[in-house]
């Protein structure tokens, strides 16, 4: 039975001086549990077990009170020289040796109610585990977390995962979680294996710095540098507590026009400010400021509502009218969150004779929300960006012919337009690269609005207006609002929807001129399976999806033989693509099965630059990603014509060549859940010395059919790969 150990960290002082942390670090706790359970330089059995258990856990769920930096003061204090002062021969009294190495030190506090308490949530397998139980005893005997004079005790319990889901969520300050992403600005110290060791070695080192040597006038006193802790960088985030409210006229959406985004989202902003003000005049300033943004400084952008328009998508047809929003409030925003959510339950629109036209509605419907909310590495404009200092020329209709833009003008135009859009992203906090920016003022969705469209009734002038796409080395987390109308609902991105299984990378430089595609899938495969061993635990097997092999080795048989990742090498288009076989079979496989094994190997995969593939070269690699809708080896079409010798899983001797190859490619595509093409054409055939056939044919299908397409024995080593013709 899953559980939850928990501790409670309460201070006697709503002040805590710990530099550079807060919330106080996993690795902070850490330390200060094995000080309290340290019997002078002895740390007892059961408690380094304990410890060591601890190290092995993933870094736990943060909750702790809102804290404001004080002023600085200074401190001055003796530094770790005295040592080396006081063991000489002939050492100088006490005092005196103070007043020579007192250095002044700079602090900082962070100041909290000190009725609050830290509290740190870990999940672990058992709510029987000895070792929980154990650190719960260590707990009692923590008596300060931070500097010296951070004082504090602390309890722990074992609870179960409902009960402390409840105590966090009533917690009432800011919940900190790890971040898988790796995109918040928050880093903290944590533990991992080996932790506690290396801090009981830095303890003895530390005792042991200063030492002697040789004798006499001779002797020298020599400092040996104590080894660092273990420590591991951790991003963690306070997420922000999301509200989603439909438009509804009476019991049913209403629907907003998407070019008028703009005035829905300041409307809404103002009806809610208003509500507020009523209920609660004190907080008139802090509305101002952290709600509709005047007198809001740039230190403020973190802690500022925003609203988030929610347009409908999800299929090529629909209409994209604006029916819900999401209202974000960061857990360090100065307003309540349930204050905000009780204003904008309120908001109201009437027409002019006071008809009630529509109105807010809280729901707990969020699928349309989150759809803004996956990861992605390619995302596009939903409406347009606002680049103020990305303005284009603006030419009146009348003189268009006399005035019109050269090619050069244009370029200007786009690459300052691009330069805005990375400060834009900077801005939004986004620090993940960029590899590619593209721009236009046409709608990247068949029923969105023209840039300038959305431009009426606003303050951003028509020139100022770019759909944009971001392409990303790594996934963003959304929703991603960019530019100067970014509170206002402008600059709201969508991640571009991309099939499931595709890990591609560019050859960027090194391709010598003969290379064969099977050698590159076959350096490309073995990089795959290190890379992937690497990640895993010592010991720990590559699984069967990765390696294509049984435990023993054996290749696979029955229903699994094609269930692993294949390599597929497209030279044409420089690039090396790891597809799972949910995008090789149309039929059998479920996704869900293999997720978890595809995520793994997309993980290790990332971060690989550098590809050695023997006689094909030394290749630098860089991911990049699809357009489905035009790239050769995805785009619908009905001719499909080979790139890669296509390989047959069985010869007919009773058949000539070529009759084998077609007779082989209509069964294998059979096979794989494809329609039955109306003509295979042999373009090329081959027979190898021991009775092997391969070929280059071209499929036409009635119906265009969307790819990719990669059949044949030579599947999971670069065979057998096809392009729409």
């Amino acid at each position: 039975m899953t559980g939850a150990l928990l501790i409670s960290v309460r201070f006697y002082e709503g002040r805590y001086h710990g530099l550079g942390d807060w919330p106080p670090a996993p690795g902070r706790l850490f330390q200060a549990l094995l000080a309290g359970a340290a019997e002078g330089a002895n740390l007892p059995e059961p408690a380094r077990g304990a410890l060591d258990w601890l190290e092995r856990q993933a870094p736990p769920t943060i909750a702790a009170p809102h804290g404001l930096p004080g002023q600085v003061y200074s401190m001055y204090v003796p530094n770790n020289d005295i040592d080396s002062k006081l063991g000489r021969r002939n050492s100088p009294l006490l005092e005196n040796v103070v007043s020579e190495i007192r250095v002044e030190k700079k602090l900082r506090p962070i100041l909290f109610d000190q009725q609050g308490s830290i509290l740190y949530c870990w999940q672990i397998e058992s709510s029987k585990d000895d070792n929980a139980a154990q650190i719960c005893e260590l707990a009692k005997s923590l008596y300060q977390l931070g500097l010296g004079i951070d004082m504090a005790w602390a309890d722990g319990s074992i609870t179960s995962d409902t009960e402390a889901s409840d105590l966090l969520s009533m917690h009432g300050g800011v919940i900190y979680r790890p971040s898988d992403s790796g995109e918040s600005n928050m880093q903290l110290h944590s533990y991992q294996p080996g932790f506690r060791k290396s801090l009981t070695d830095r303890f003895e080192s530390l005792r042991n710095r200063f030492r002697t040597d040789g004798s006499g006038r001779e002797a020298k006193l020599i400092f040996t540098q104590p080894p660092k802790p273990r420590f591991v960088k951790i991003a963690y985030n306070a997420t922000p507590r999301r509200f989603v409210f439909d438009l509804r006229e009476e019991d049913t959406f209403f629907s907003w026009p998407l070019n008028k985004v703009v005035l829905l989202v300041a409307e809404a902003r103002d009806k809610a400010a208003e509500k507020l003000s009523a209920g609660a005049p004190e907080l008139a300033e802090n509305i101002e400021r952290y709600l509709i943004g005047r007198g809001a400084r740039d230190s403020d952008k973190e802690v500022r509502v925003r609203i988030v328009p929610i347009p409908s998508i999800g299929h090529v047809h629909v209409d994209m009218g604006i029916r819900r929003l999401s209202v974000y409030v960061p857990q360090t925003c100065p307003l309540r969150s349930d204050d905000l959510k009780w204003a904008f339950a309120q908001v109201l629109w009437a027409n002019a004779d006071g008809v009630i036209k529509c109105g807010l509605q809280r729901t707990e419907s969020s699928r349309m929300a989150e759809r803004f909310e996956e990861p992605s590495r390619e995302w596009r404009s939903v409406t347009p960006l606002a680049l103020q200092s990305a303005r284009r020329r603006r030419i009146e209709p009348s003189r268009i012919e006399d005035e019109f833009k050269a090619g050069h003008e244009r370029t200007l135009e786009e690459k300052r337009a691009a330069a805005a859009v990375r400060q834009a992203l900077r801005h939004s906090g986004v620090n993940t690269p960029v590899m590619e920016i593209r721009l236009q003022r046409e709608p990247f969705d068949r029923h969105g609005g023209r840039a300038e469209t959305f431009a009426a009734g606003t303050r951003f002038p028509k020139e100022t207006l770019w759909h944009v796409a971001v392409t990303f080395t790594e996934p963003v987390n959304g929703p991603l609002l960019l530019g100067d109308g970014r509170y206002l609902g402008l600059g709201l991105m969508r991640p571009r929807e991309s099939a499931h299984g595709i890990e591609i990378f560019n050859i960027e430089d090194g391709l010598s001129e003969n290379a064969q595609p099977e050698i590159v899938a076959q350096a490309a495969r073995r990089a795959m399976m290190a890379r992937v061993q690497h990640s895993l635990d010592c010991g720990q097997r590559l699984p069967t999806y990765v390696s294509g092999h049984e435990f023993e080795g054996s290749p696979p048989r029955g229903r699994g033989a094609h269930r692993h990742v294949a390599v597929v090498v497209d030279l044409l288009r420089r690039r090396i693509l790891f597809l799972a076989p949910t995008q090789l079979h149309r039929t059998g496989i479920s996704w869900r099965k293999i997720s978890d094994d595809h995520k793994t190997m997309a993980l290790a995969l990332e971060g690989m630059v550098i590809l050695r593939a023997g006689s094909a070269g030394c290749l630098s690699l860089a991911p990049t990603t699809i357009d489905s809708d035009n790239d050769p080896l995805f785009a619908p079409a009905r001719i499909w014509e080979s790139v890669t010798d296509y390989d047959v899983t069985r010869h007919p001797r009773r058949l000539d060549t070529e009759e084998a190859l077609r007779v082989d490619v209509a069964s294998e595509l059979q096979r794989r859940g494809w329609p039955s093409p109306e003509n295979i054409d042999v373009i090329k055939v081959r027979s190898g010395p021991r009775g092997g056939l391969s070929g280059r044919l071209r499929l036409t299908f009635a119906i265009a059919q969307p790819g990719p397409l990669v059949i044949g024995r030579s599947t999971h080593k670069g065979g057998g790969l096809f392009a729409n013709g």
